[in-house]
């Protein structure tokens, strides 16, 4: 019989412990599931008559004013602090879909490329459509554009068991030319107030970082101060601080030495990759999620063609958007369909590139300054999300028992 231990507090995780938890958040799925804990968690806090010490610990500023920064609350840090790591991740996967994945042969990356970029155009014109002649509305086009990438692939690794290597590769890929697009868009079209002397030092700070990587420098204690003082710069210059998340993420070197050794963005991935996926996104999902639900709140909603704008964009706009471009390159000779894809399959991965949140939420922040605007575009992108992450399930639960009855149909 085995001897039952007693536990101890305070209880303290033995590093072999904090390893396994680690190596948990390197998953995609464990990864989403926080994410969406975090977020289920705010609306419950924002839903329950302590909803005002919610809203207090969104704004709570914290601005030495010595950093120069202005006026920087909570919610400010998240986005433009916290989610520069997960954008540093999307600046990786990027460079090794460039150096060792789908985007290496431009005839393999033509498929999920066309799919990324008709599947930001098309929701960008339905959101226009659907919110024209609604004062301002214009400025948030980009909302309904983006693709969560942490959520979408949990979504596909819960619903479809059975997925095949390519087709998370197909998604893998389309959702990092997505961010790719999407950091793009915030930086030409989100920017206010450019000062040019933090701008300078910051592009001259990356490219010191880049030349670094080059010259196969190894260690991270040069890095670090490097990383950190580009995004302060960049913040002071105007541009969202994220930008430099994906310029630094895309400098790093991913050279194999010849001793097998881990490269740069190994290192730098494993190390980095469970704080984004078990702090940094789930506290700004947390921090931006928390929006009241009640019948007041959900019919204003649904009577703002801004908001219907968002949902229609990322559930209509990017089905229609990847599955279209992804036909339409097919159709034209420019991609092939892999062996192992069907368009069914590639259908449920266009019903889940609607799972907008992590960036949507962040663009939204940024387009709409007035609270109750941007609460409701948020509750629009939340309900996308669960109406878009339910309709793939419906078709991956459907692939996934014809996979296991050996039926190959398209």
């Amino acid at each position: 019989m085995r001897r039952r231990v007693a536990a101890t507090w305070p209880f303290r995780p033995t590093v072999r412990y904090g390893t396994q938890v680690a190596s948990a958040l390197r998953t995609e799925t464990i990864g989403g599931i926080i994410m969406l804990l975090a977020a289920v968690a705010a609306l419950v806090w924002a839903n329950t008559p302590w909803a005002d010490a919610y809203k207090d610990l969104q704004k709570y500023e914290i601005s030495p004013a010595w950093l120069g920064l202005g006026h920087m609350d909570v919610q400010h840090w998240a986005s433009s602090g916290l989610l520069a790591v997960f954008f540093f991740i999307a600046g990786l996967e990027l460079r090794e879909e460039l150096t060792h994945g789908e985007l290496r042969d431009p005839r393999d990356a033509a498929l999920p490329v066309i799919a990324a970029a008709a599947g930001v155009a098309v929701p960008a014109l339905i959101f226009l459509a659907v919110s024209a002649g609604e004062p301002g509305a214009a400025r948030g086009w980009a909302v309904p554009t983006a693709t969560d990438i942490a959520f979408a692939l949990a979504v596909l690794a819960v619903t479809f068991t059975s997925c095949p290597a390519p087709l998370r590769a197909f998604l893998l890929t389309l959702a990092v030319v997505d961010d790719l697009i999407a950091i793009t868009i915030i930086a030409l079209f989100y920017t206010t107030g450019l000062t040019w002397l933090p701008l300078i030092l910051a592009v001259g700070l990356i490219a010191v970082y880049g030349w670094l990587q080059y010259k196969d420098v190894r260690s991270p204690w040069i890095y670090v101060p490097i990383a950190v003082l580009a995004w302060y710069f960049l913040q002071r210059s105007g541009i969202h601080a994220t930008v430099a998340g994906v310029a630094l993420g895309m400098l790093t070197s991913s050279k194999e030495t010849p001793d097998e050794r881990p490269t740069n963005a190994e290192r730098a991935d494993h190390a980095l990759r469970p704080f984004s996926a078990g702090v940094a996104v789930p506290v700004f999902a947390f921090l931006s999620a928390g929006v009241g639900l009640g019948a007041s709140q959900l019919g204003g909603v649904l009577g703002d063609r801004v908001a219907l704008g968002v949902i229609a964009g990322l559930v209509i706009g990017k089905f229609v958007g990847v599955l279209g471009g992804a036909w339409t390159a097919v159709r034209m000779g420019l991609a092939t369909l892999g062996e192992d894809l069907h368009w069914q399959e590639i259908a449920g991965v266009a019903l889940l590139a609607g799972v907008g949140f992590t960036v949507s939420l962040l663009i939204g922040g940024l387009a709409y300054t007035d609270p109750s605007q941007f609460e409701r575009v948020t509750t629009a992108v939340l309900i996308a999300s669960v109406l878009a992450s339910a309709a793939a399930a419906v078709v991956f639960r459907r692939r996934t028992r014809l996979r296991a009855s050996g039926l190959k149909e398209s």
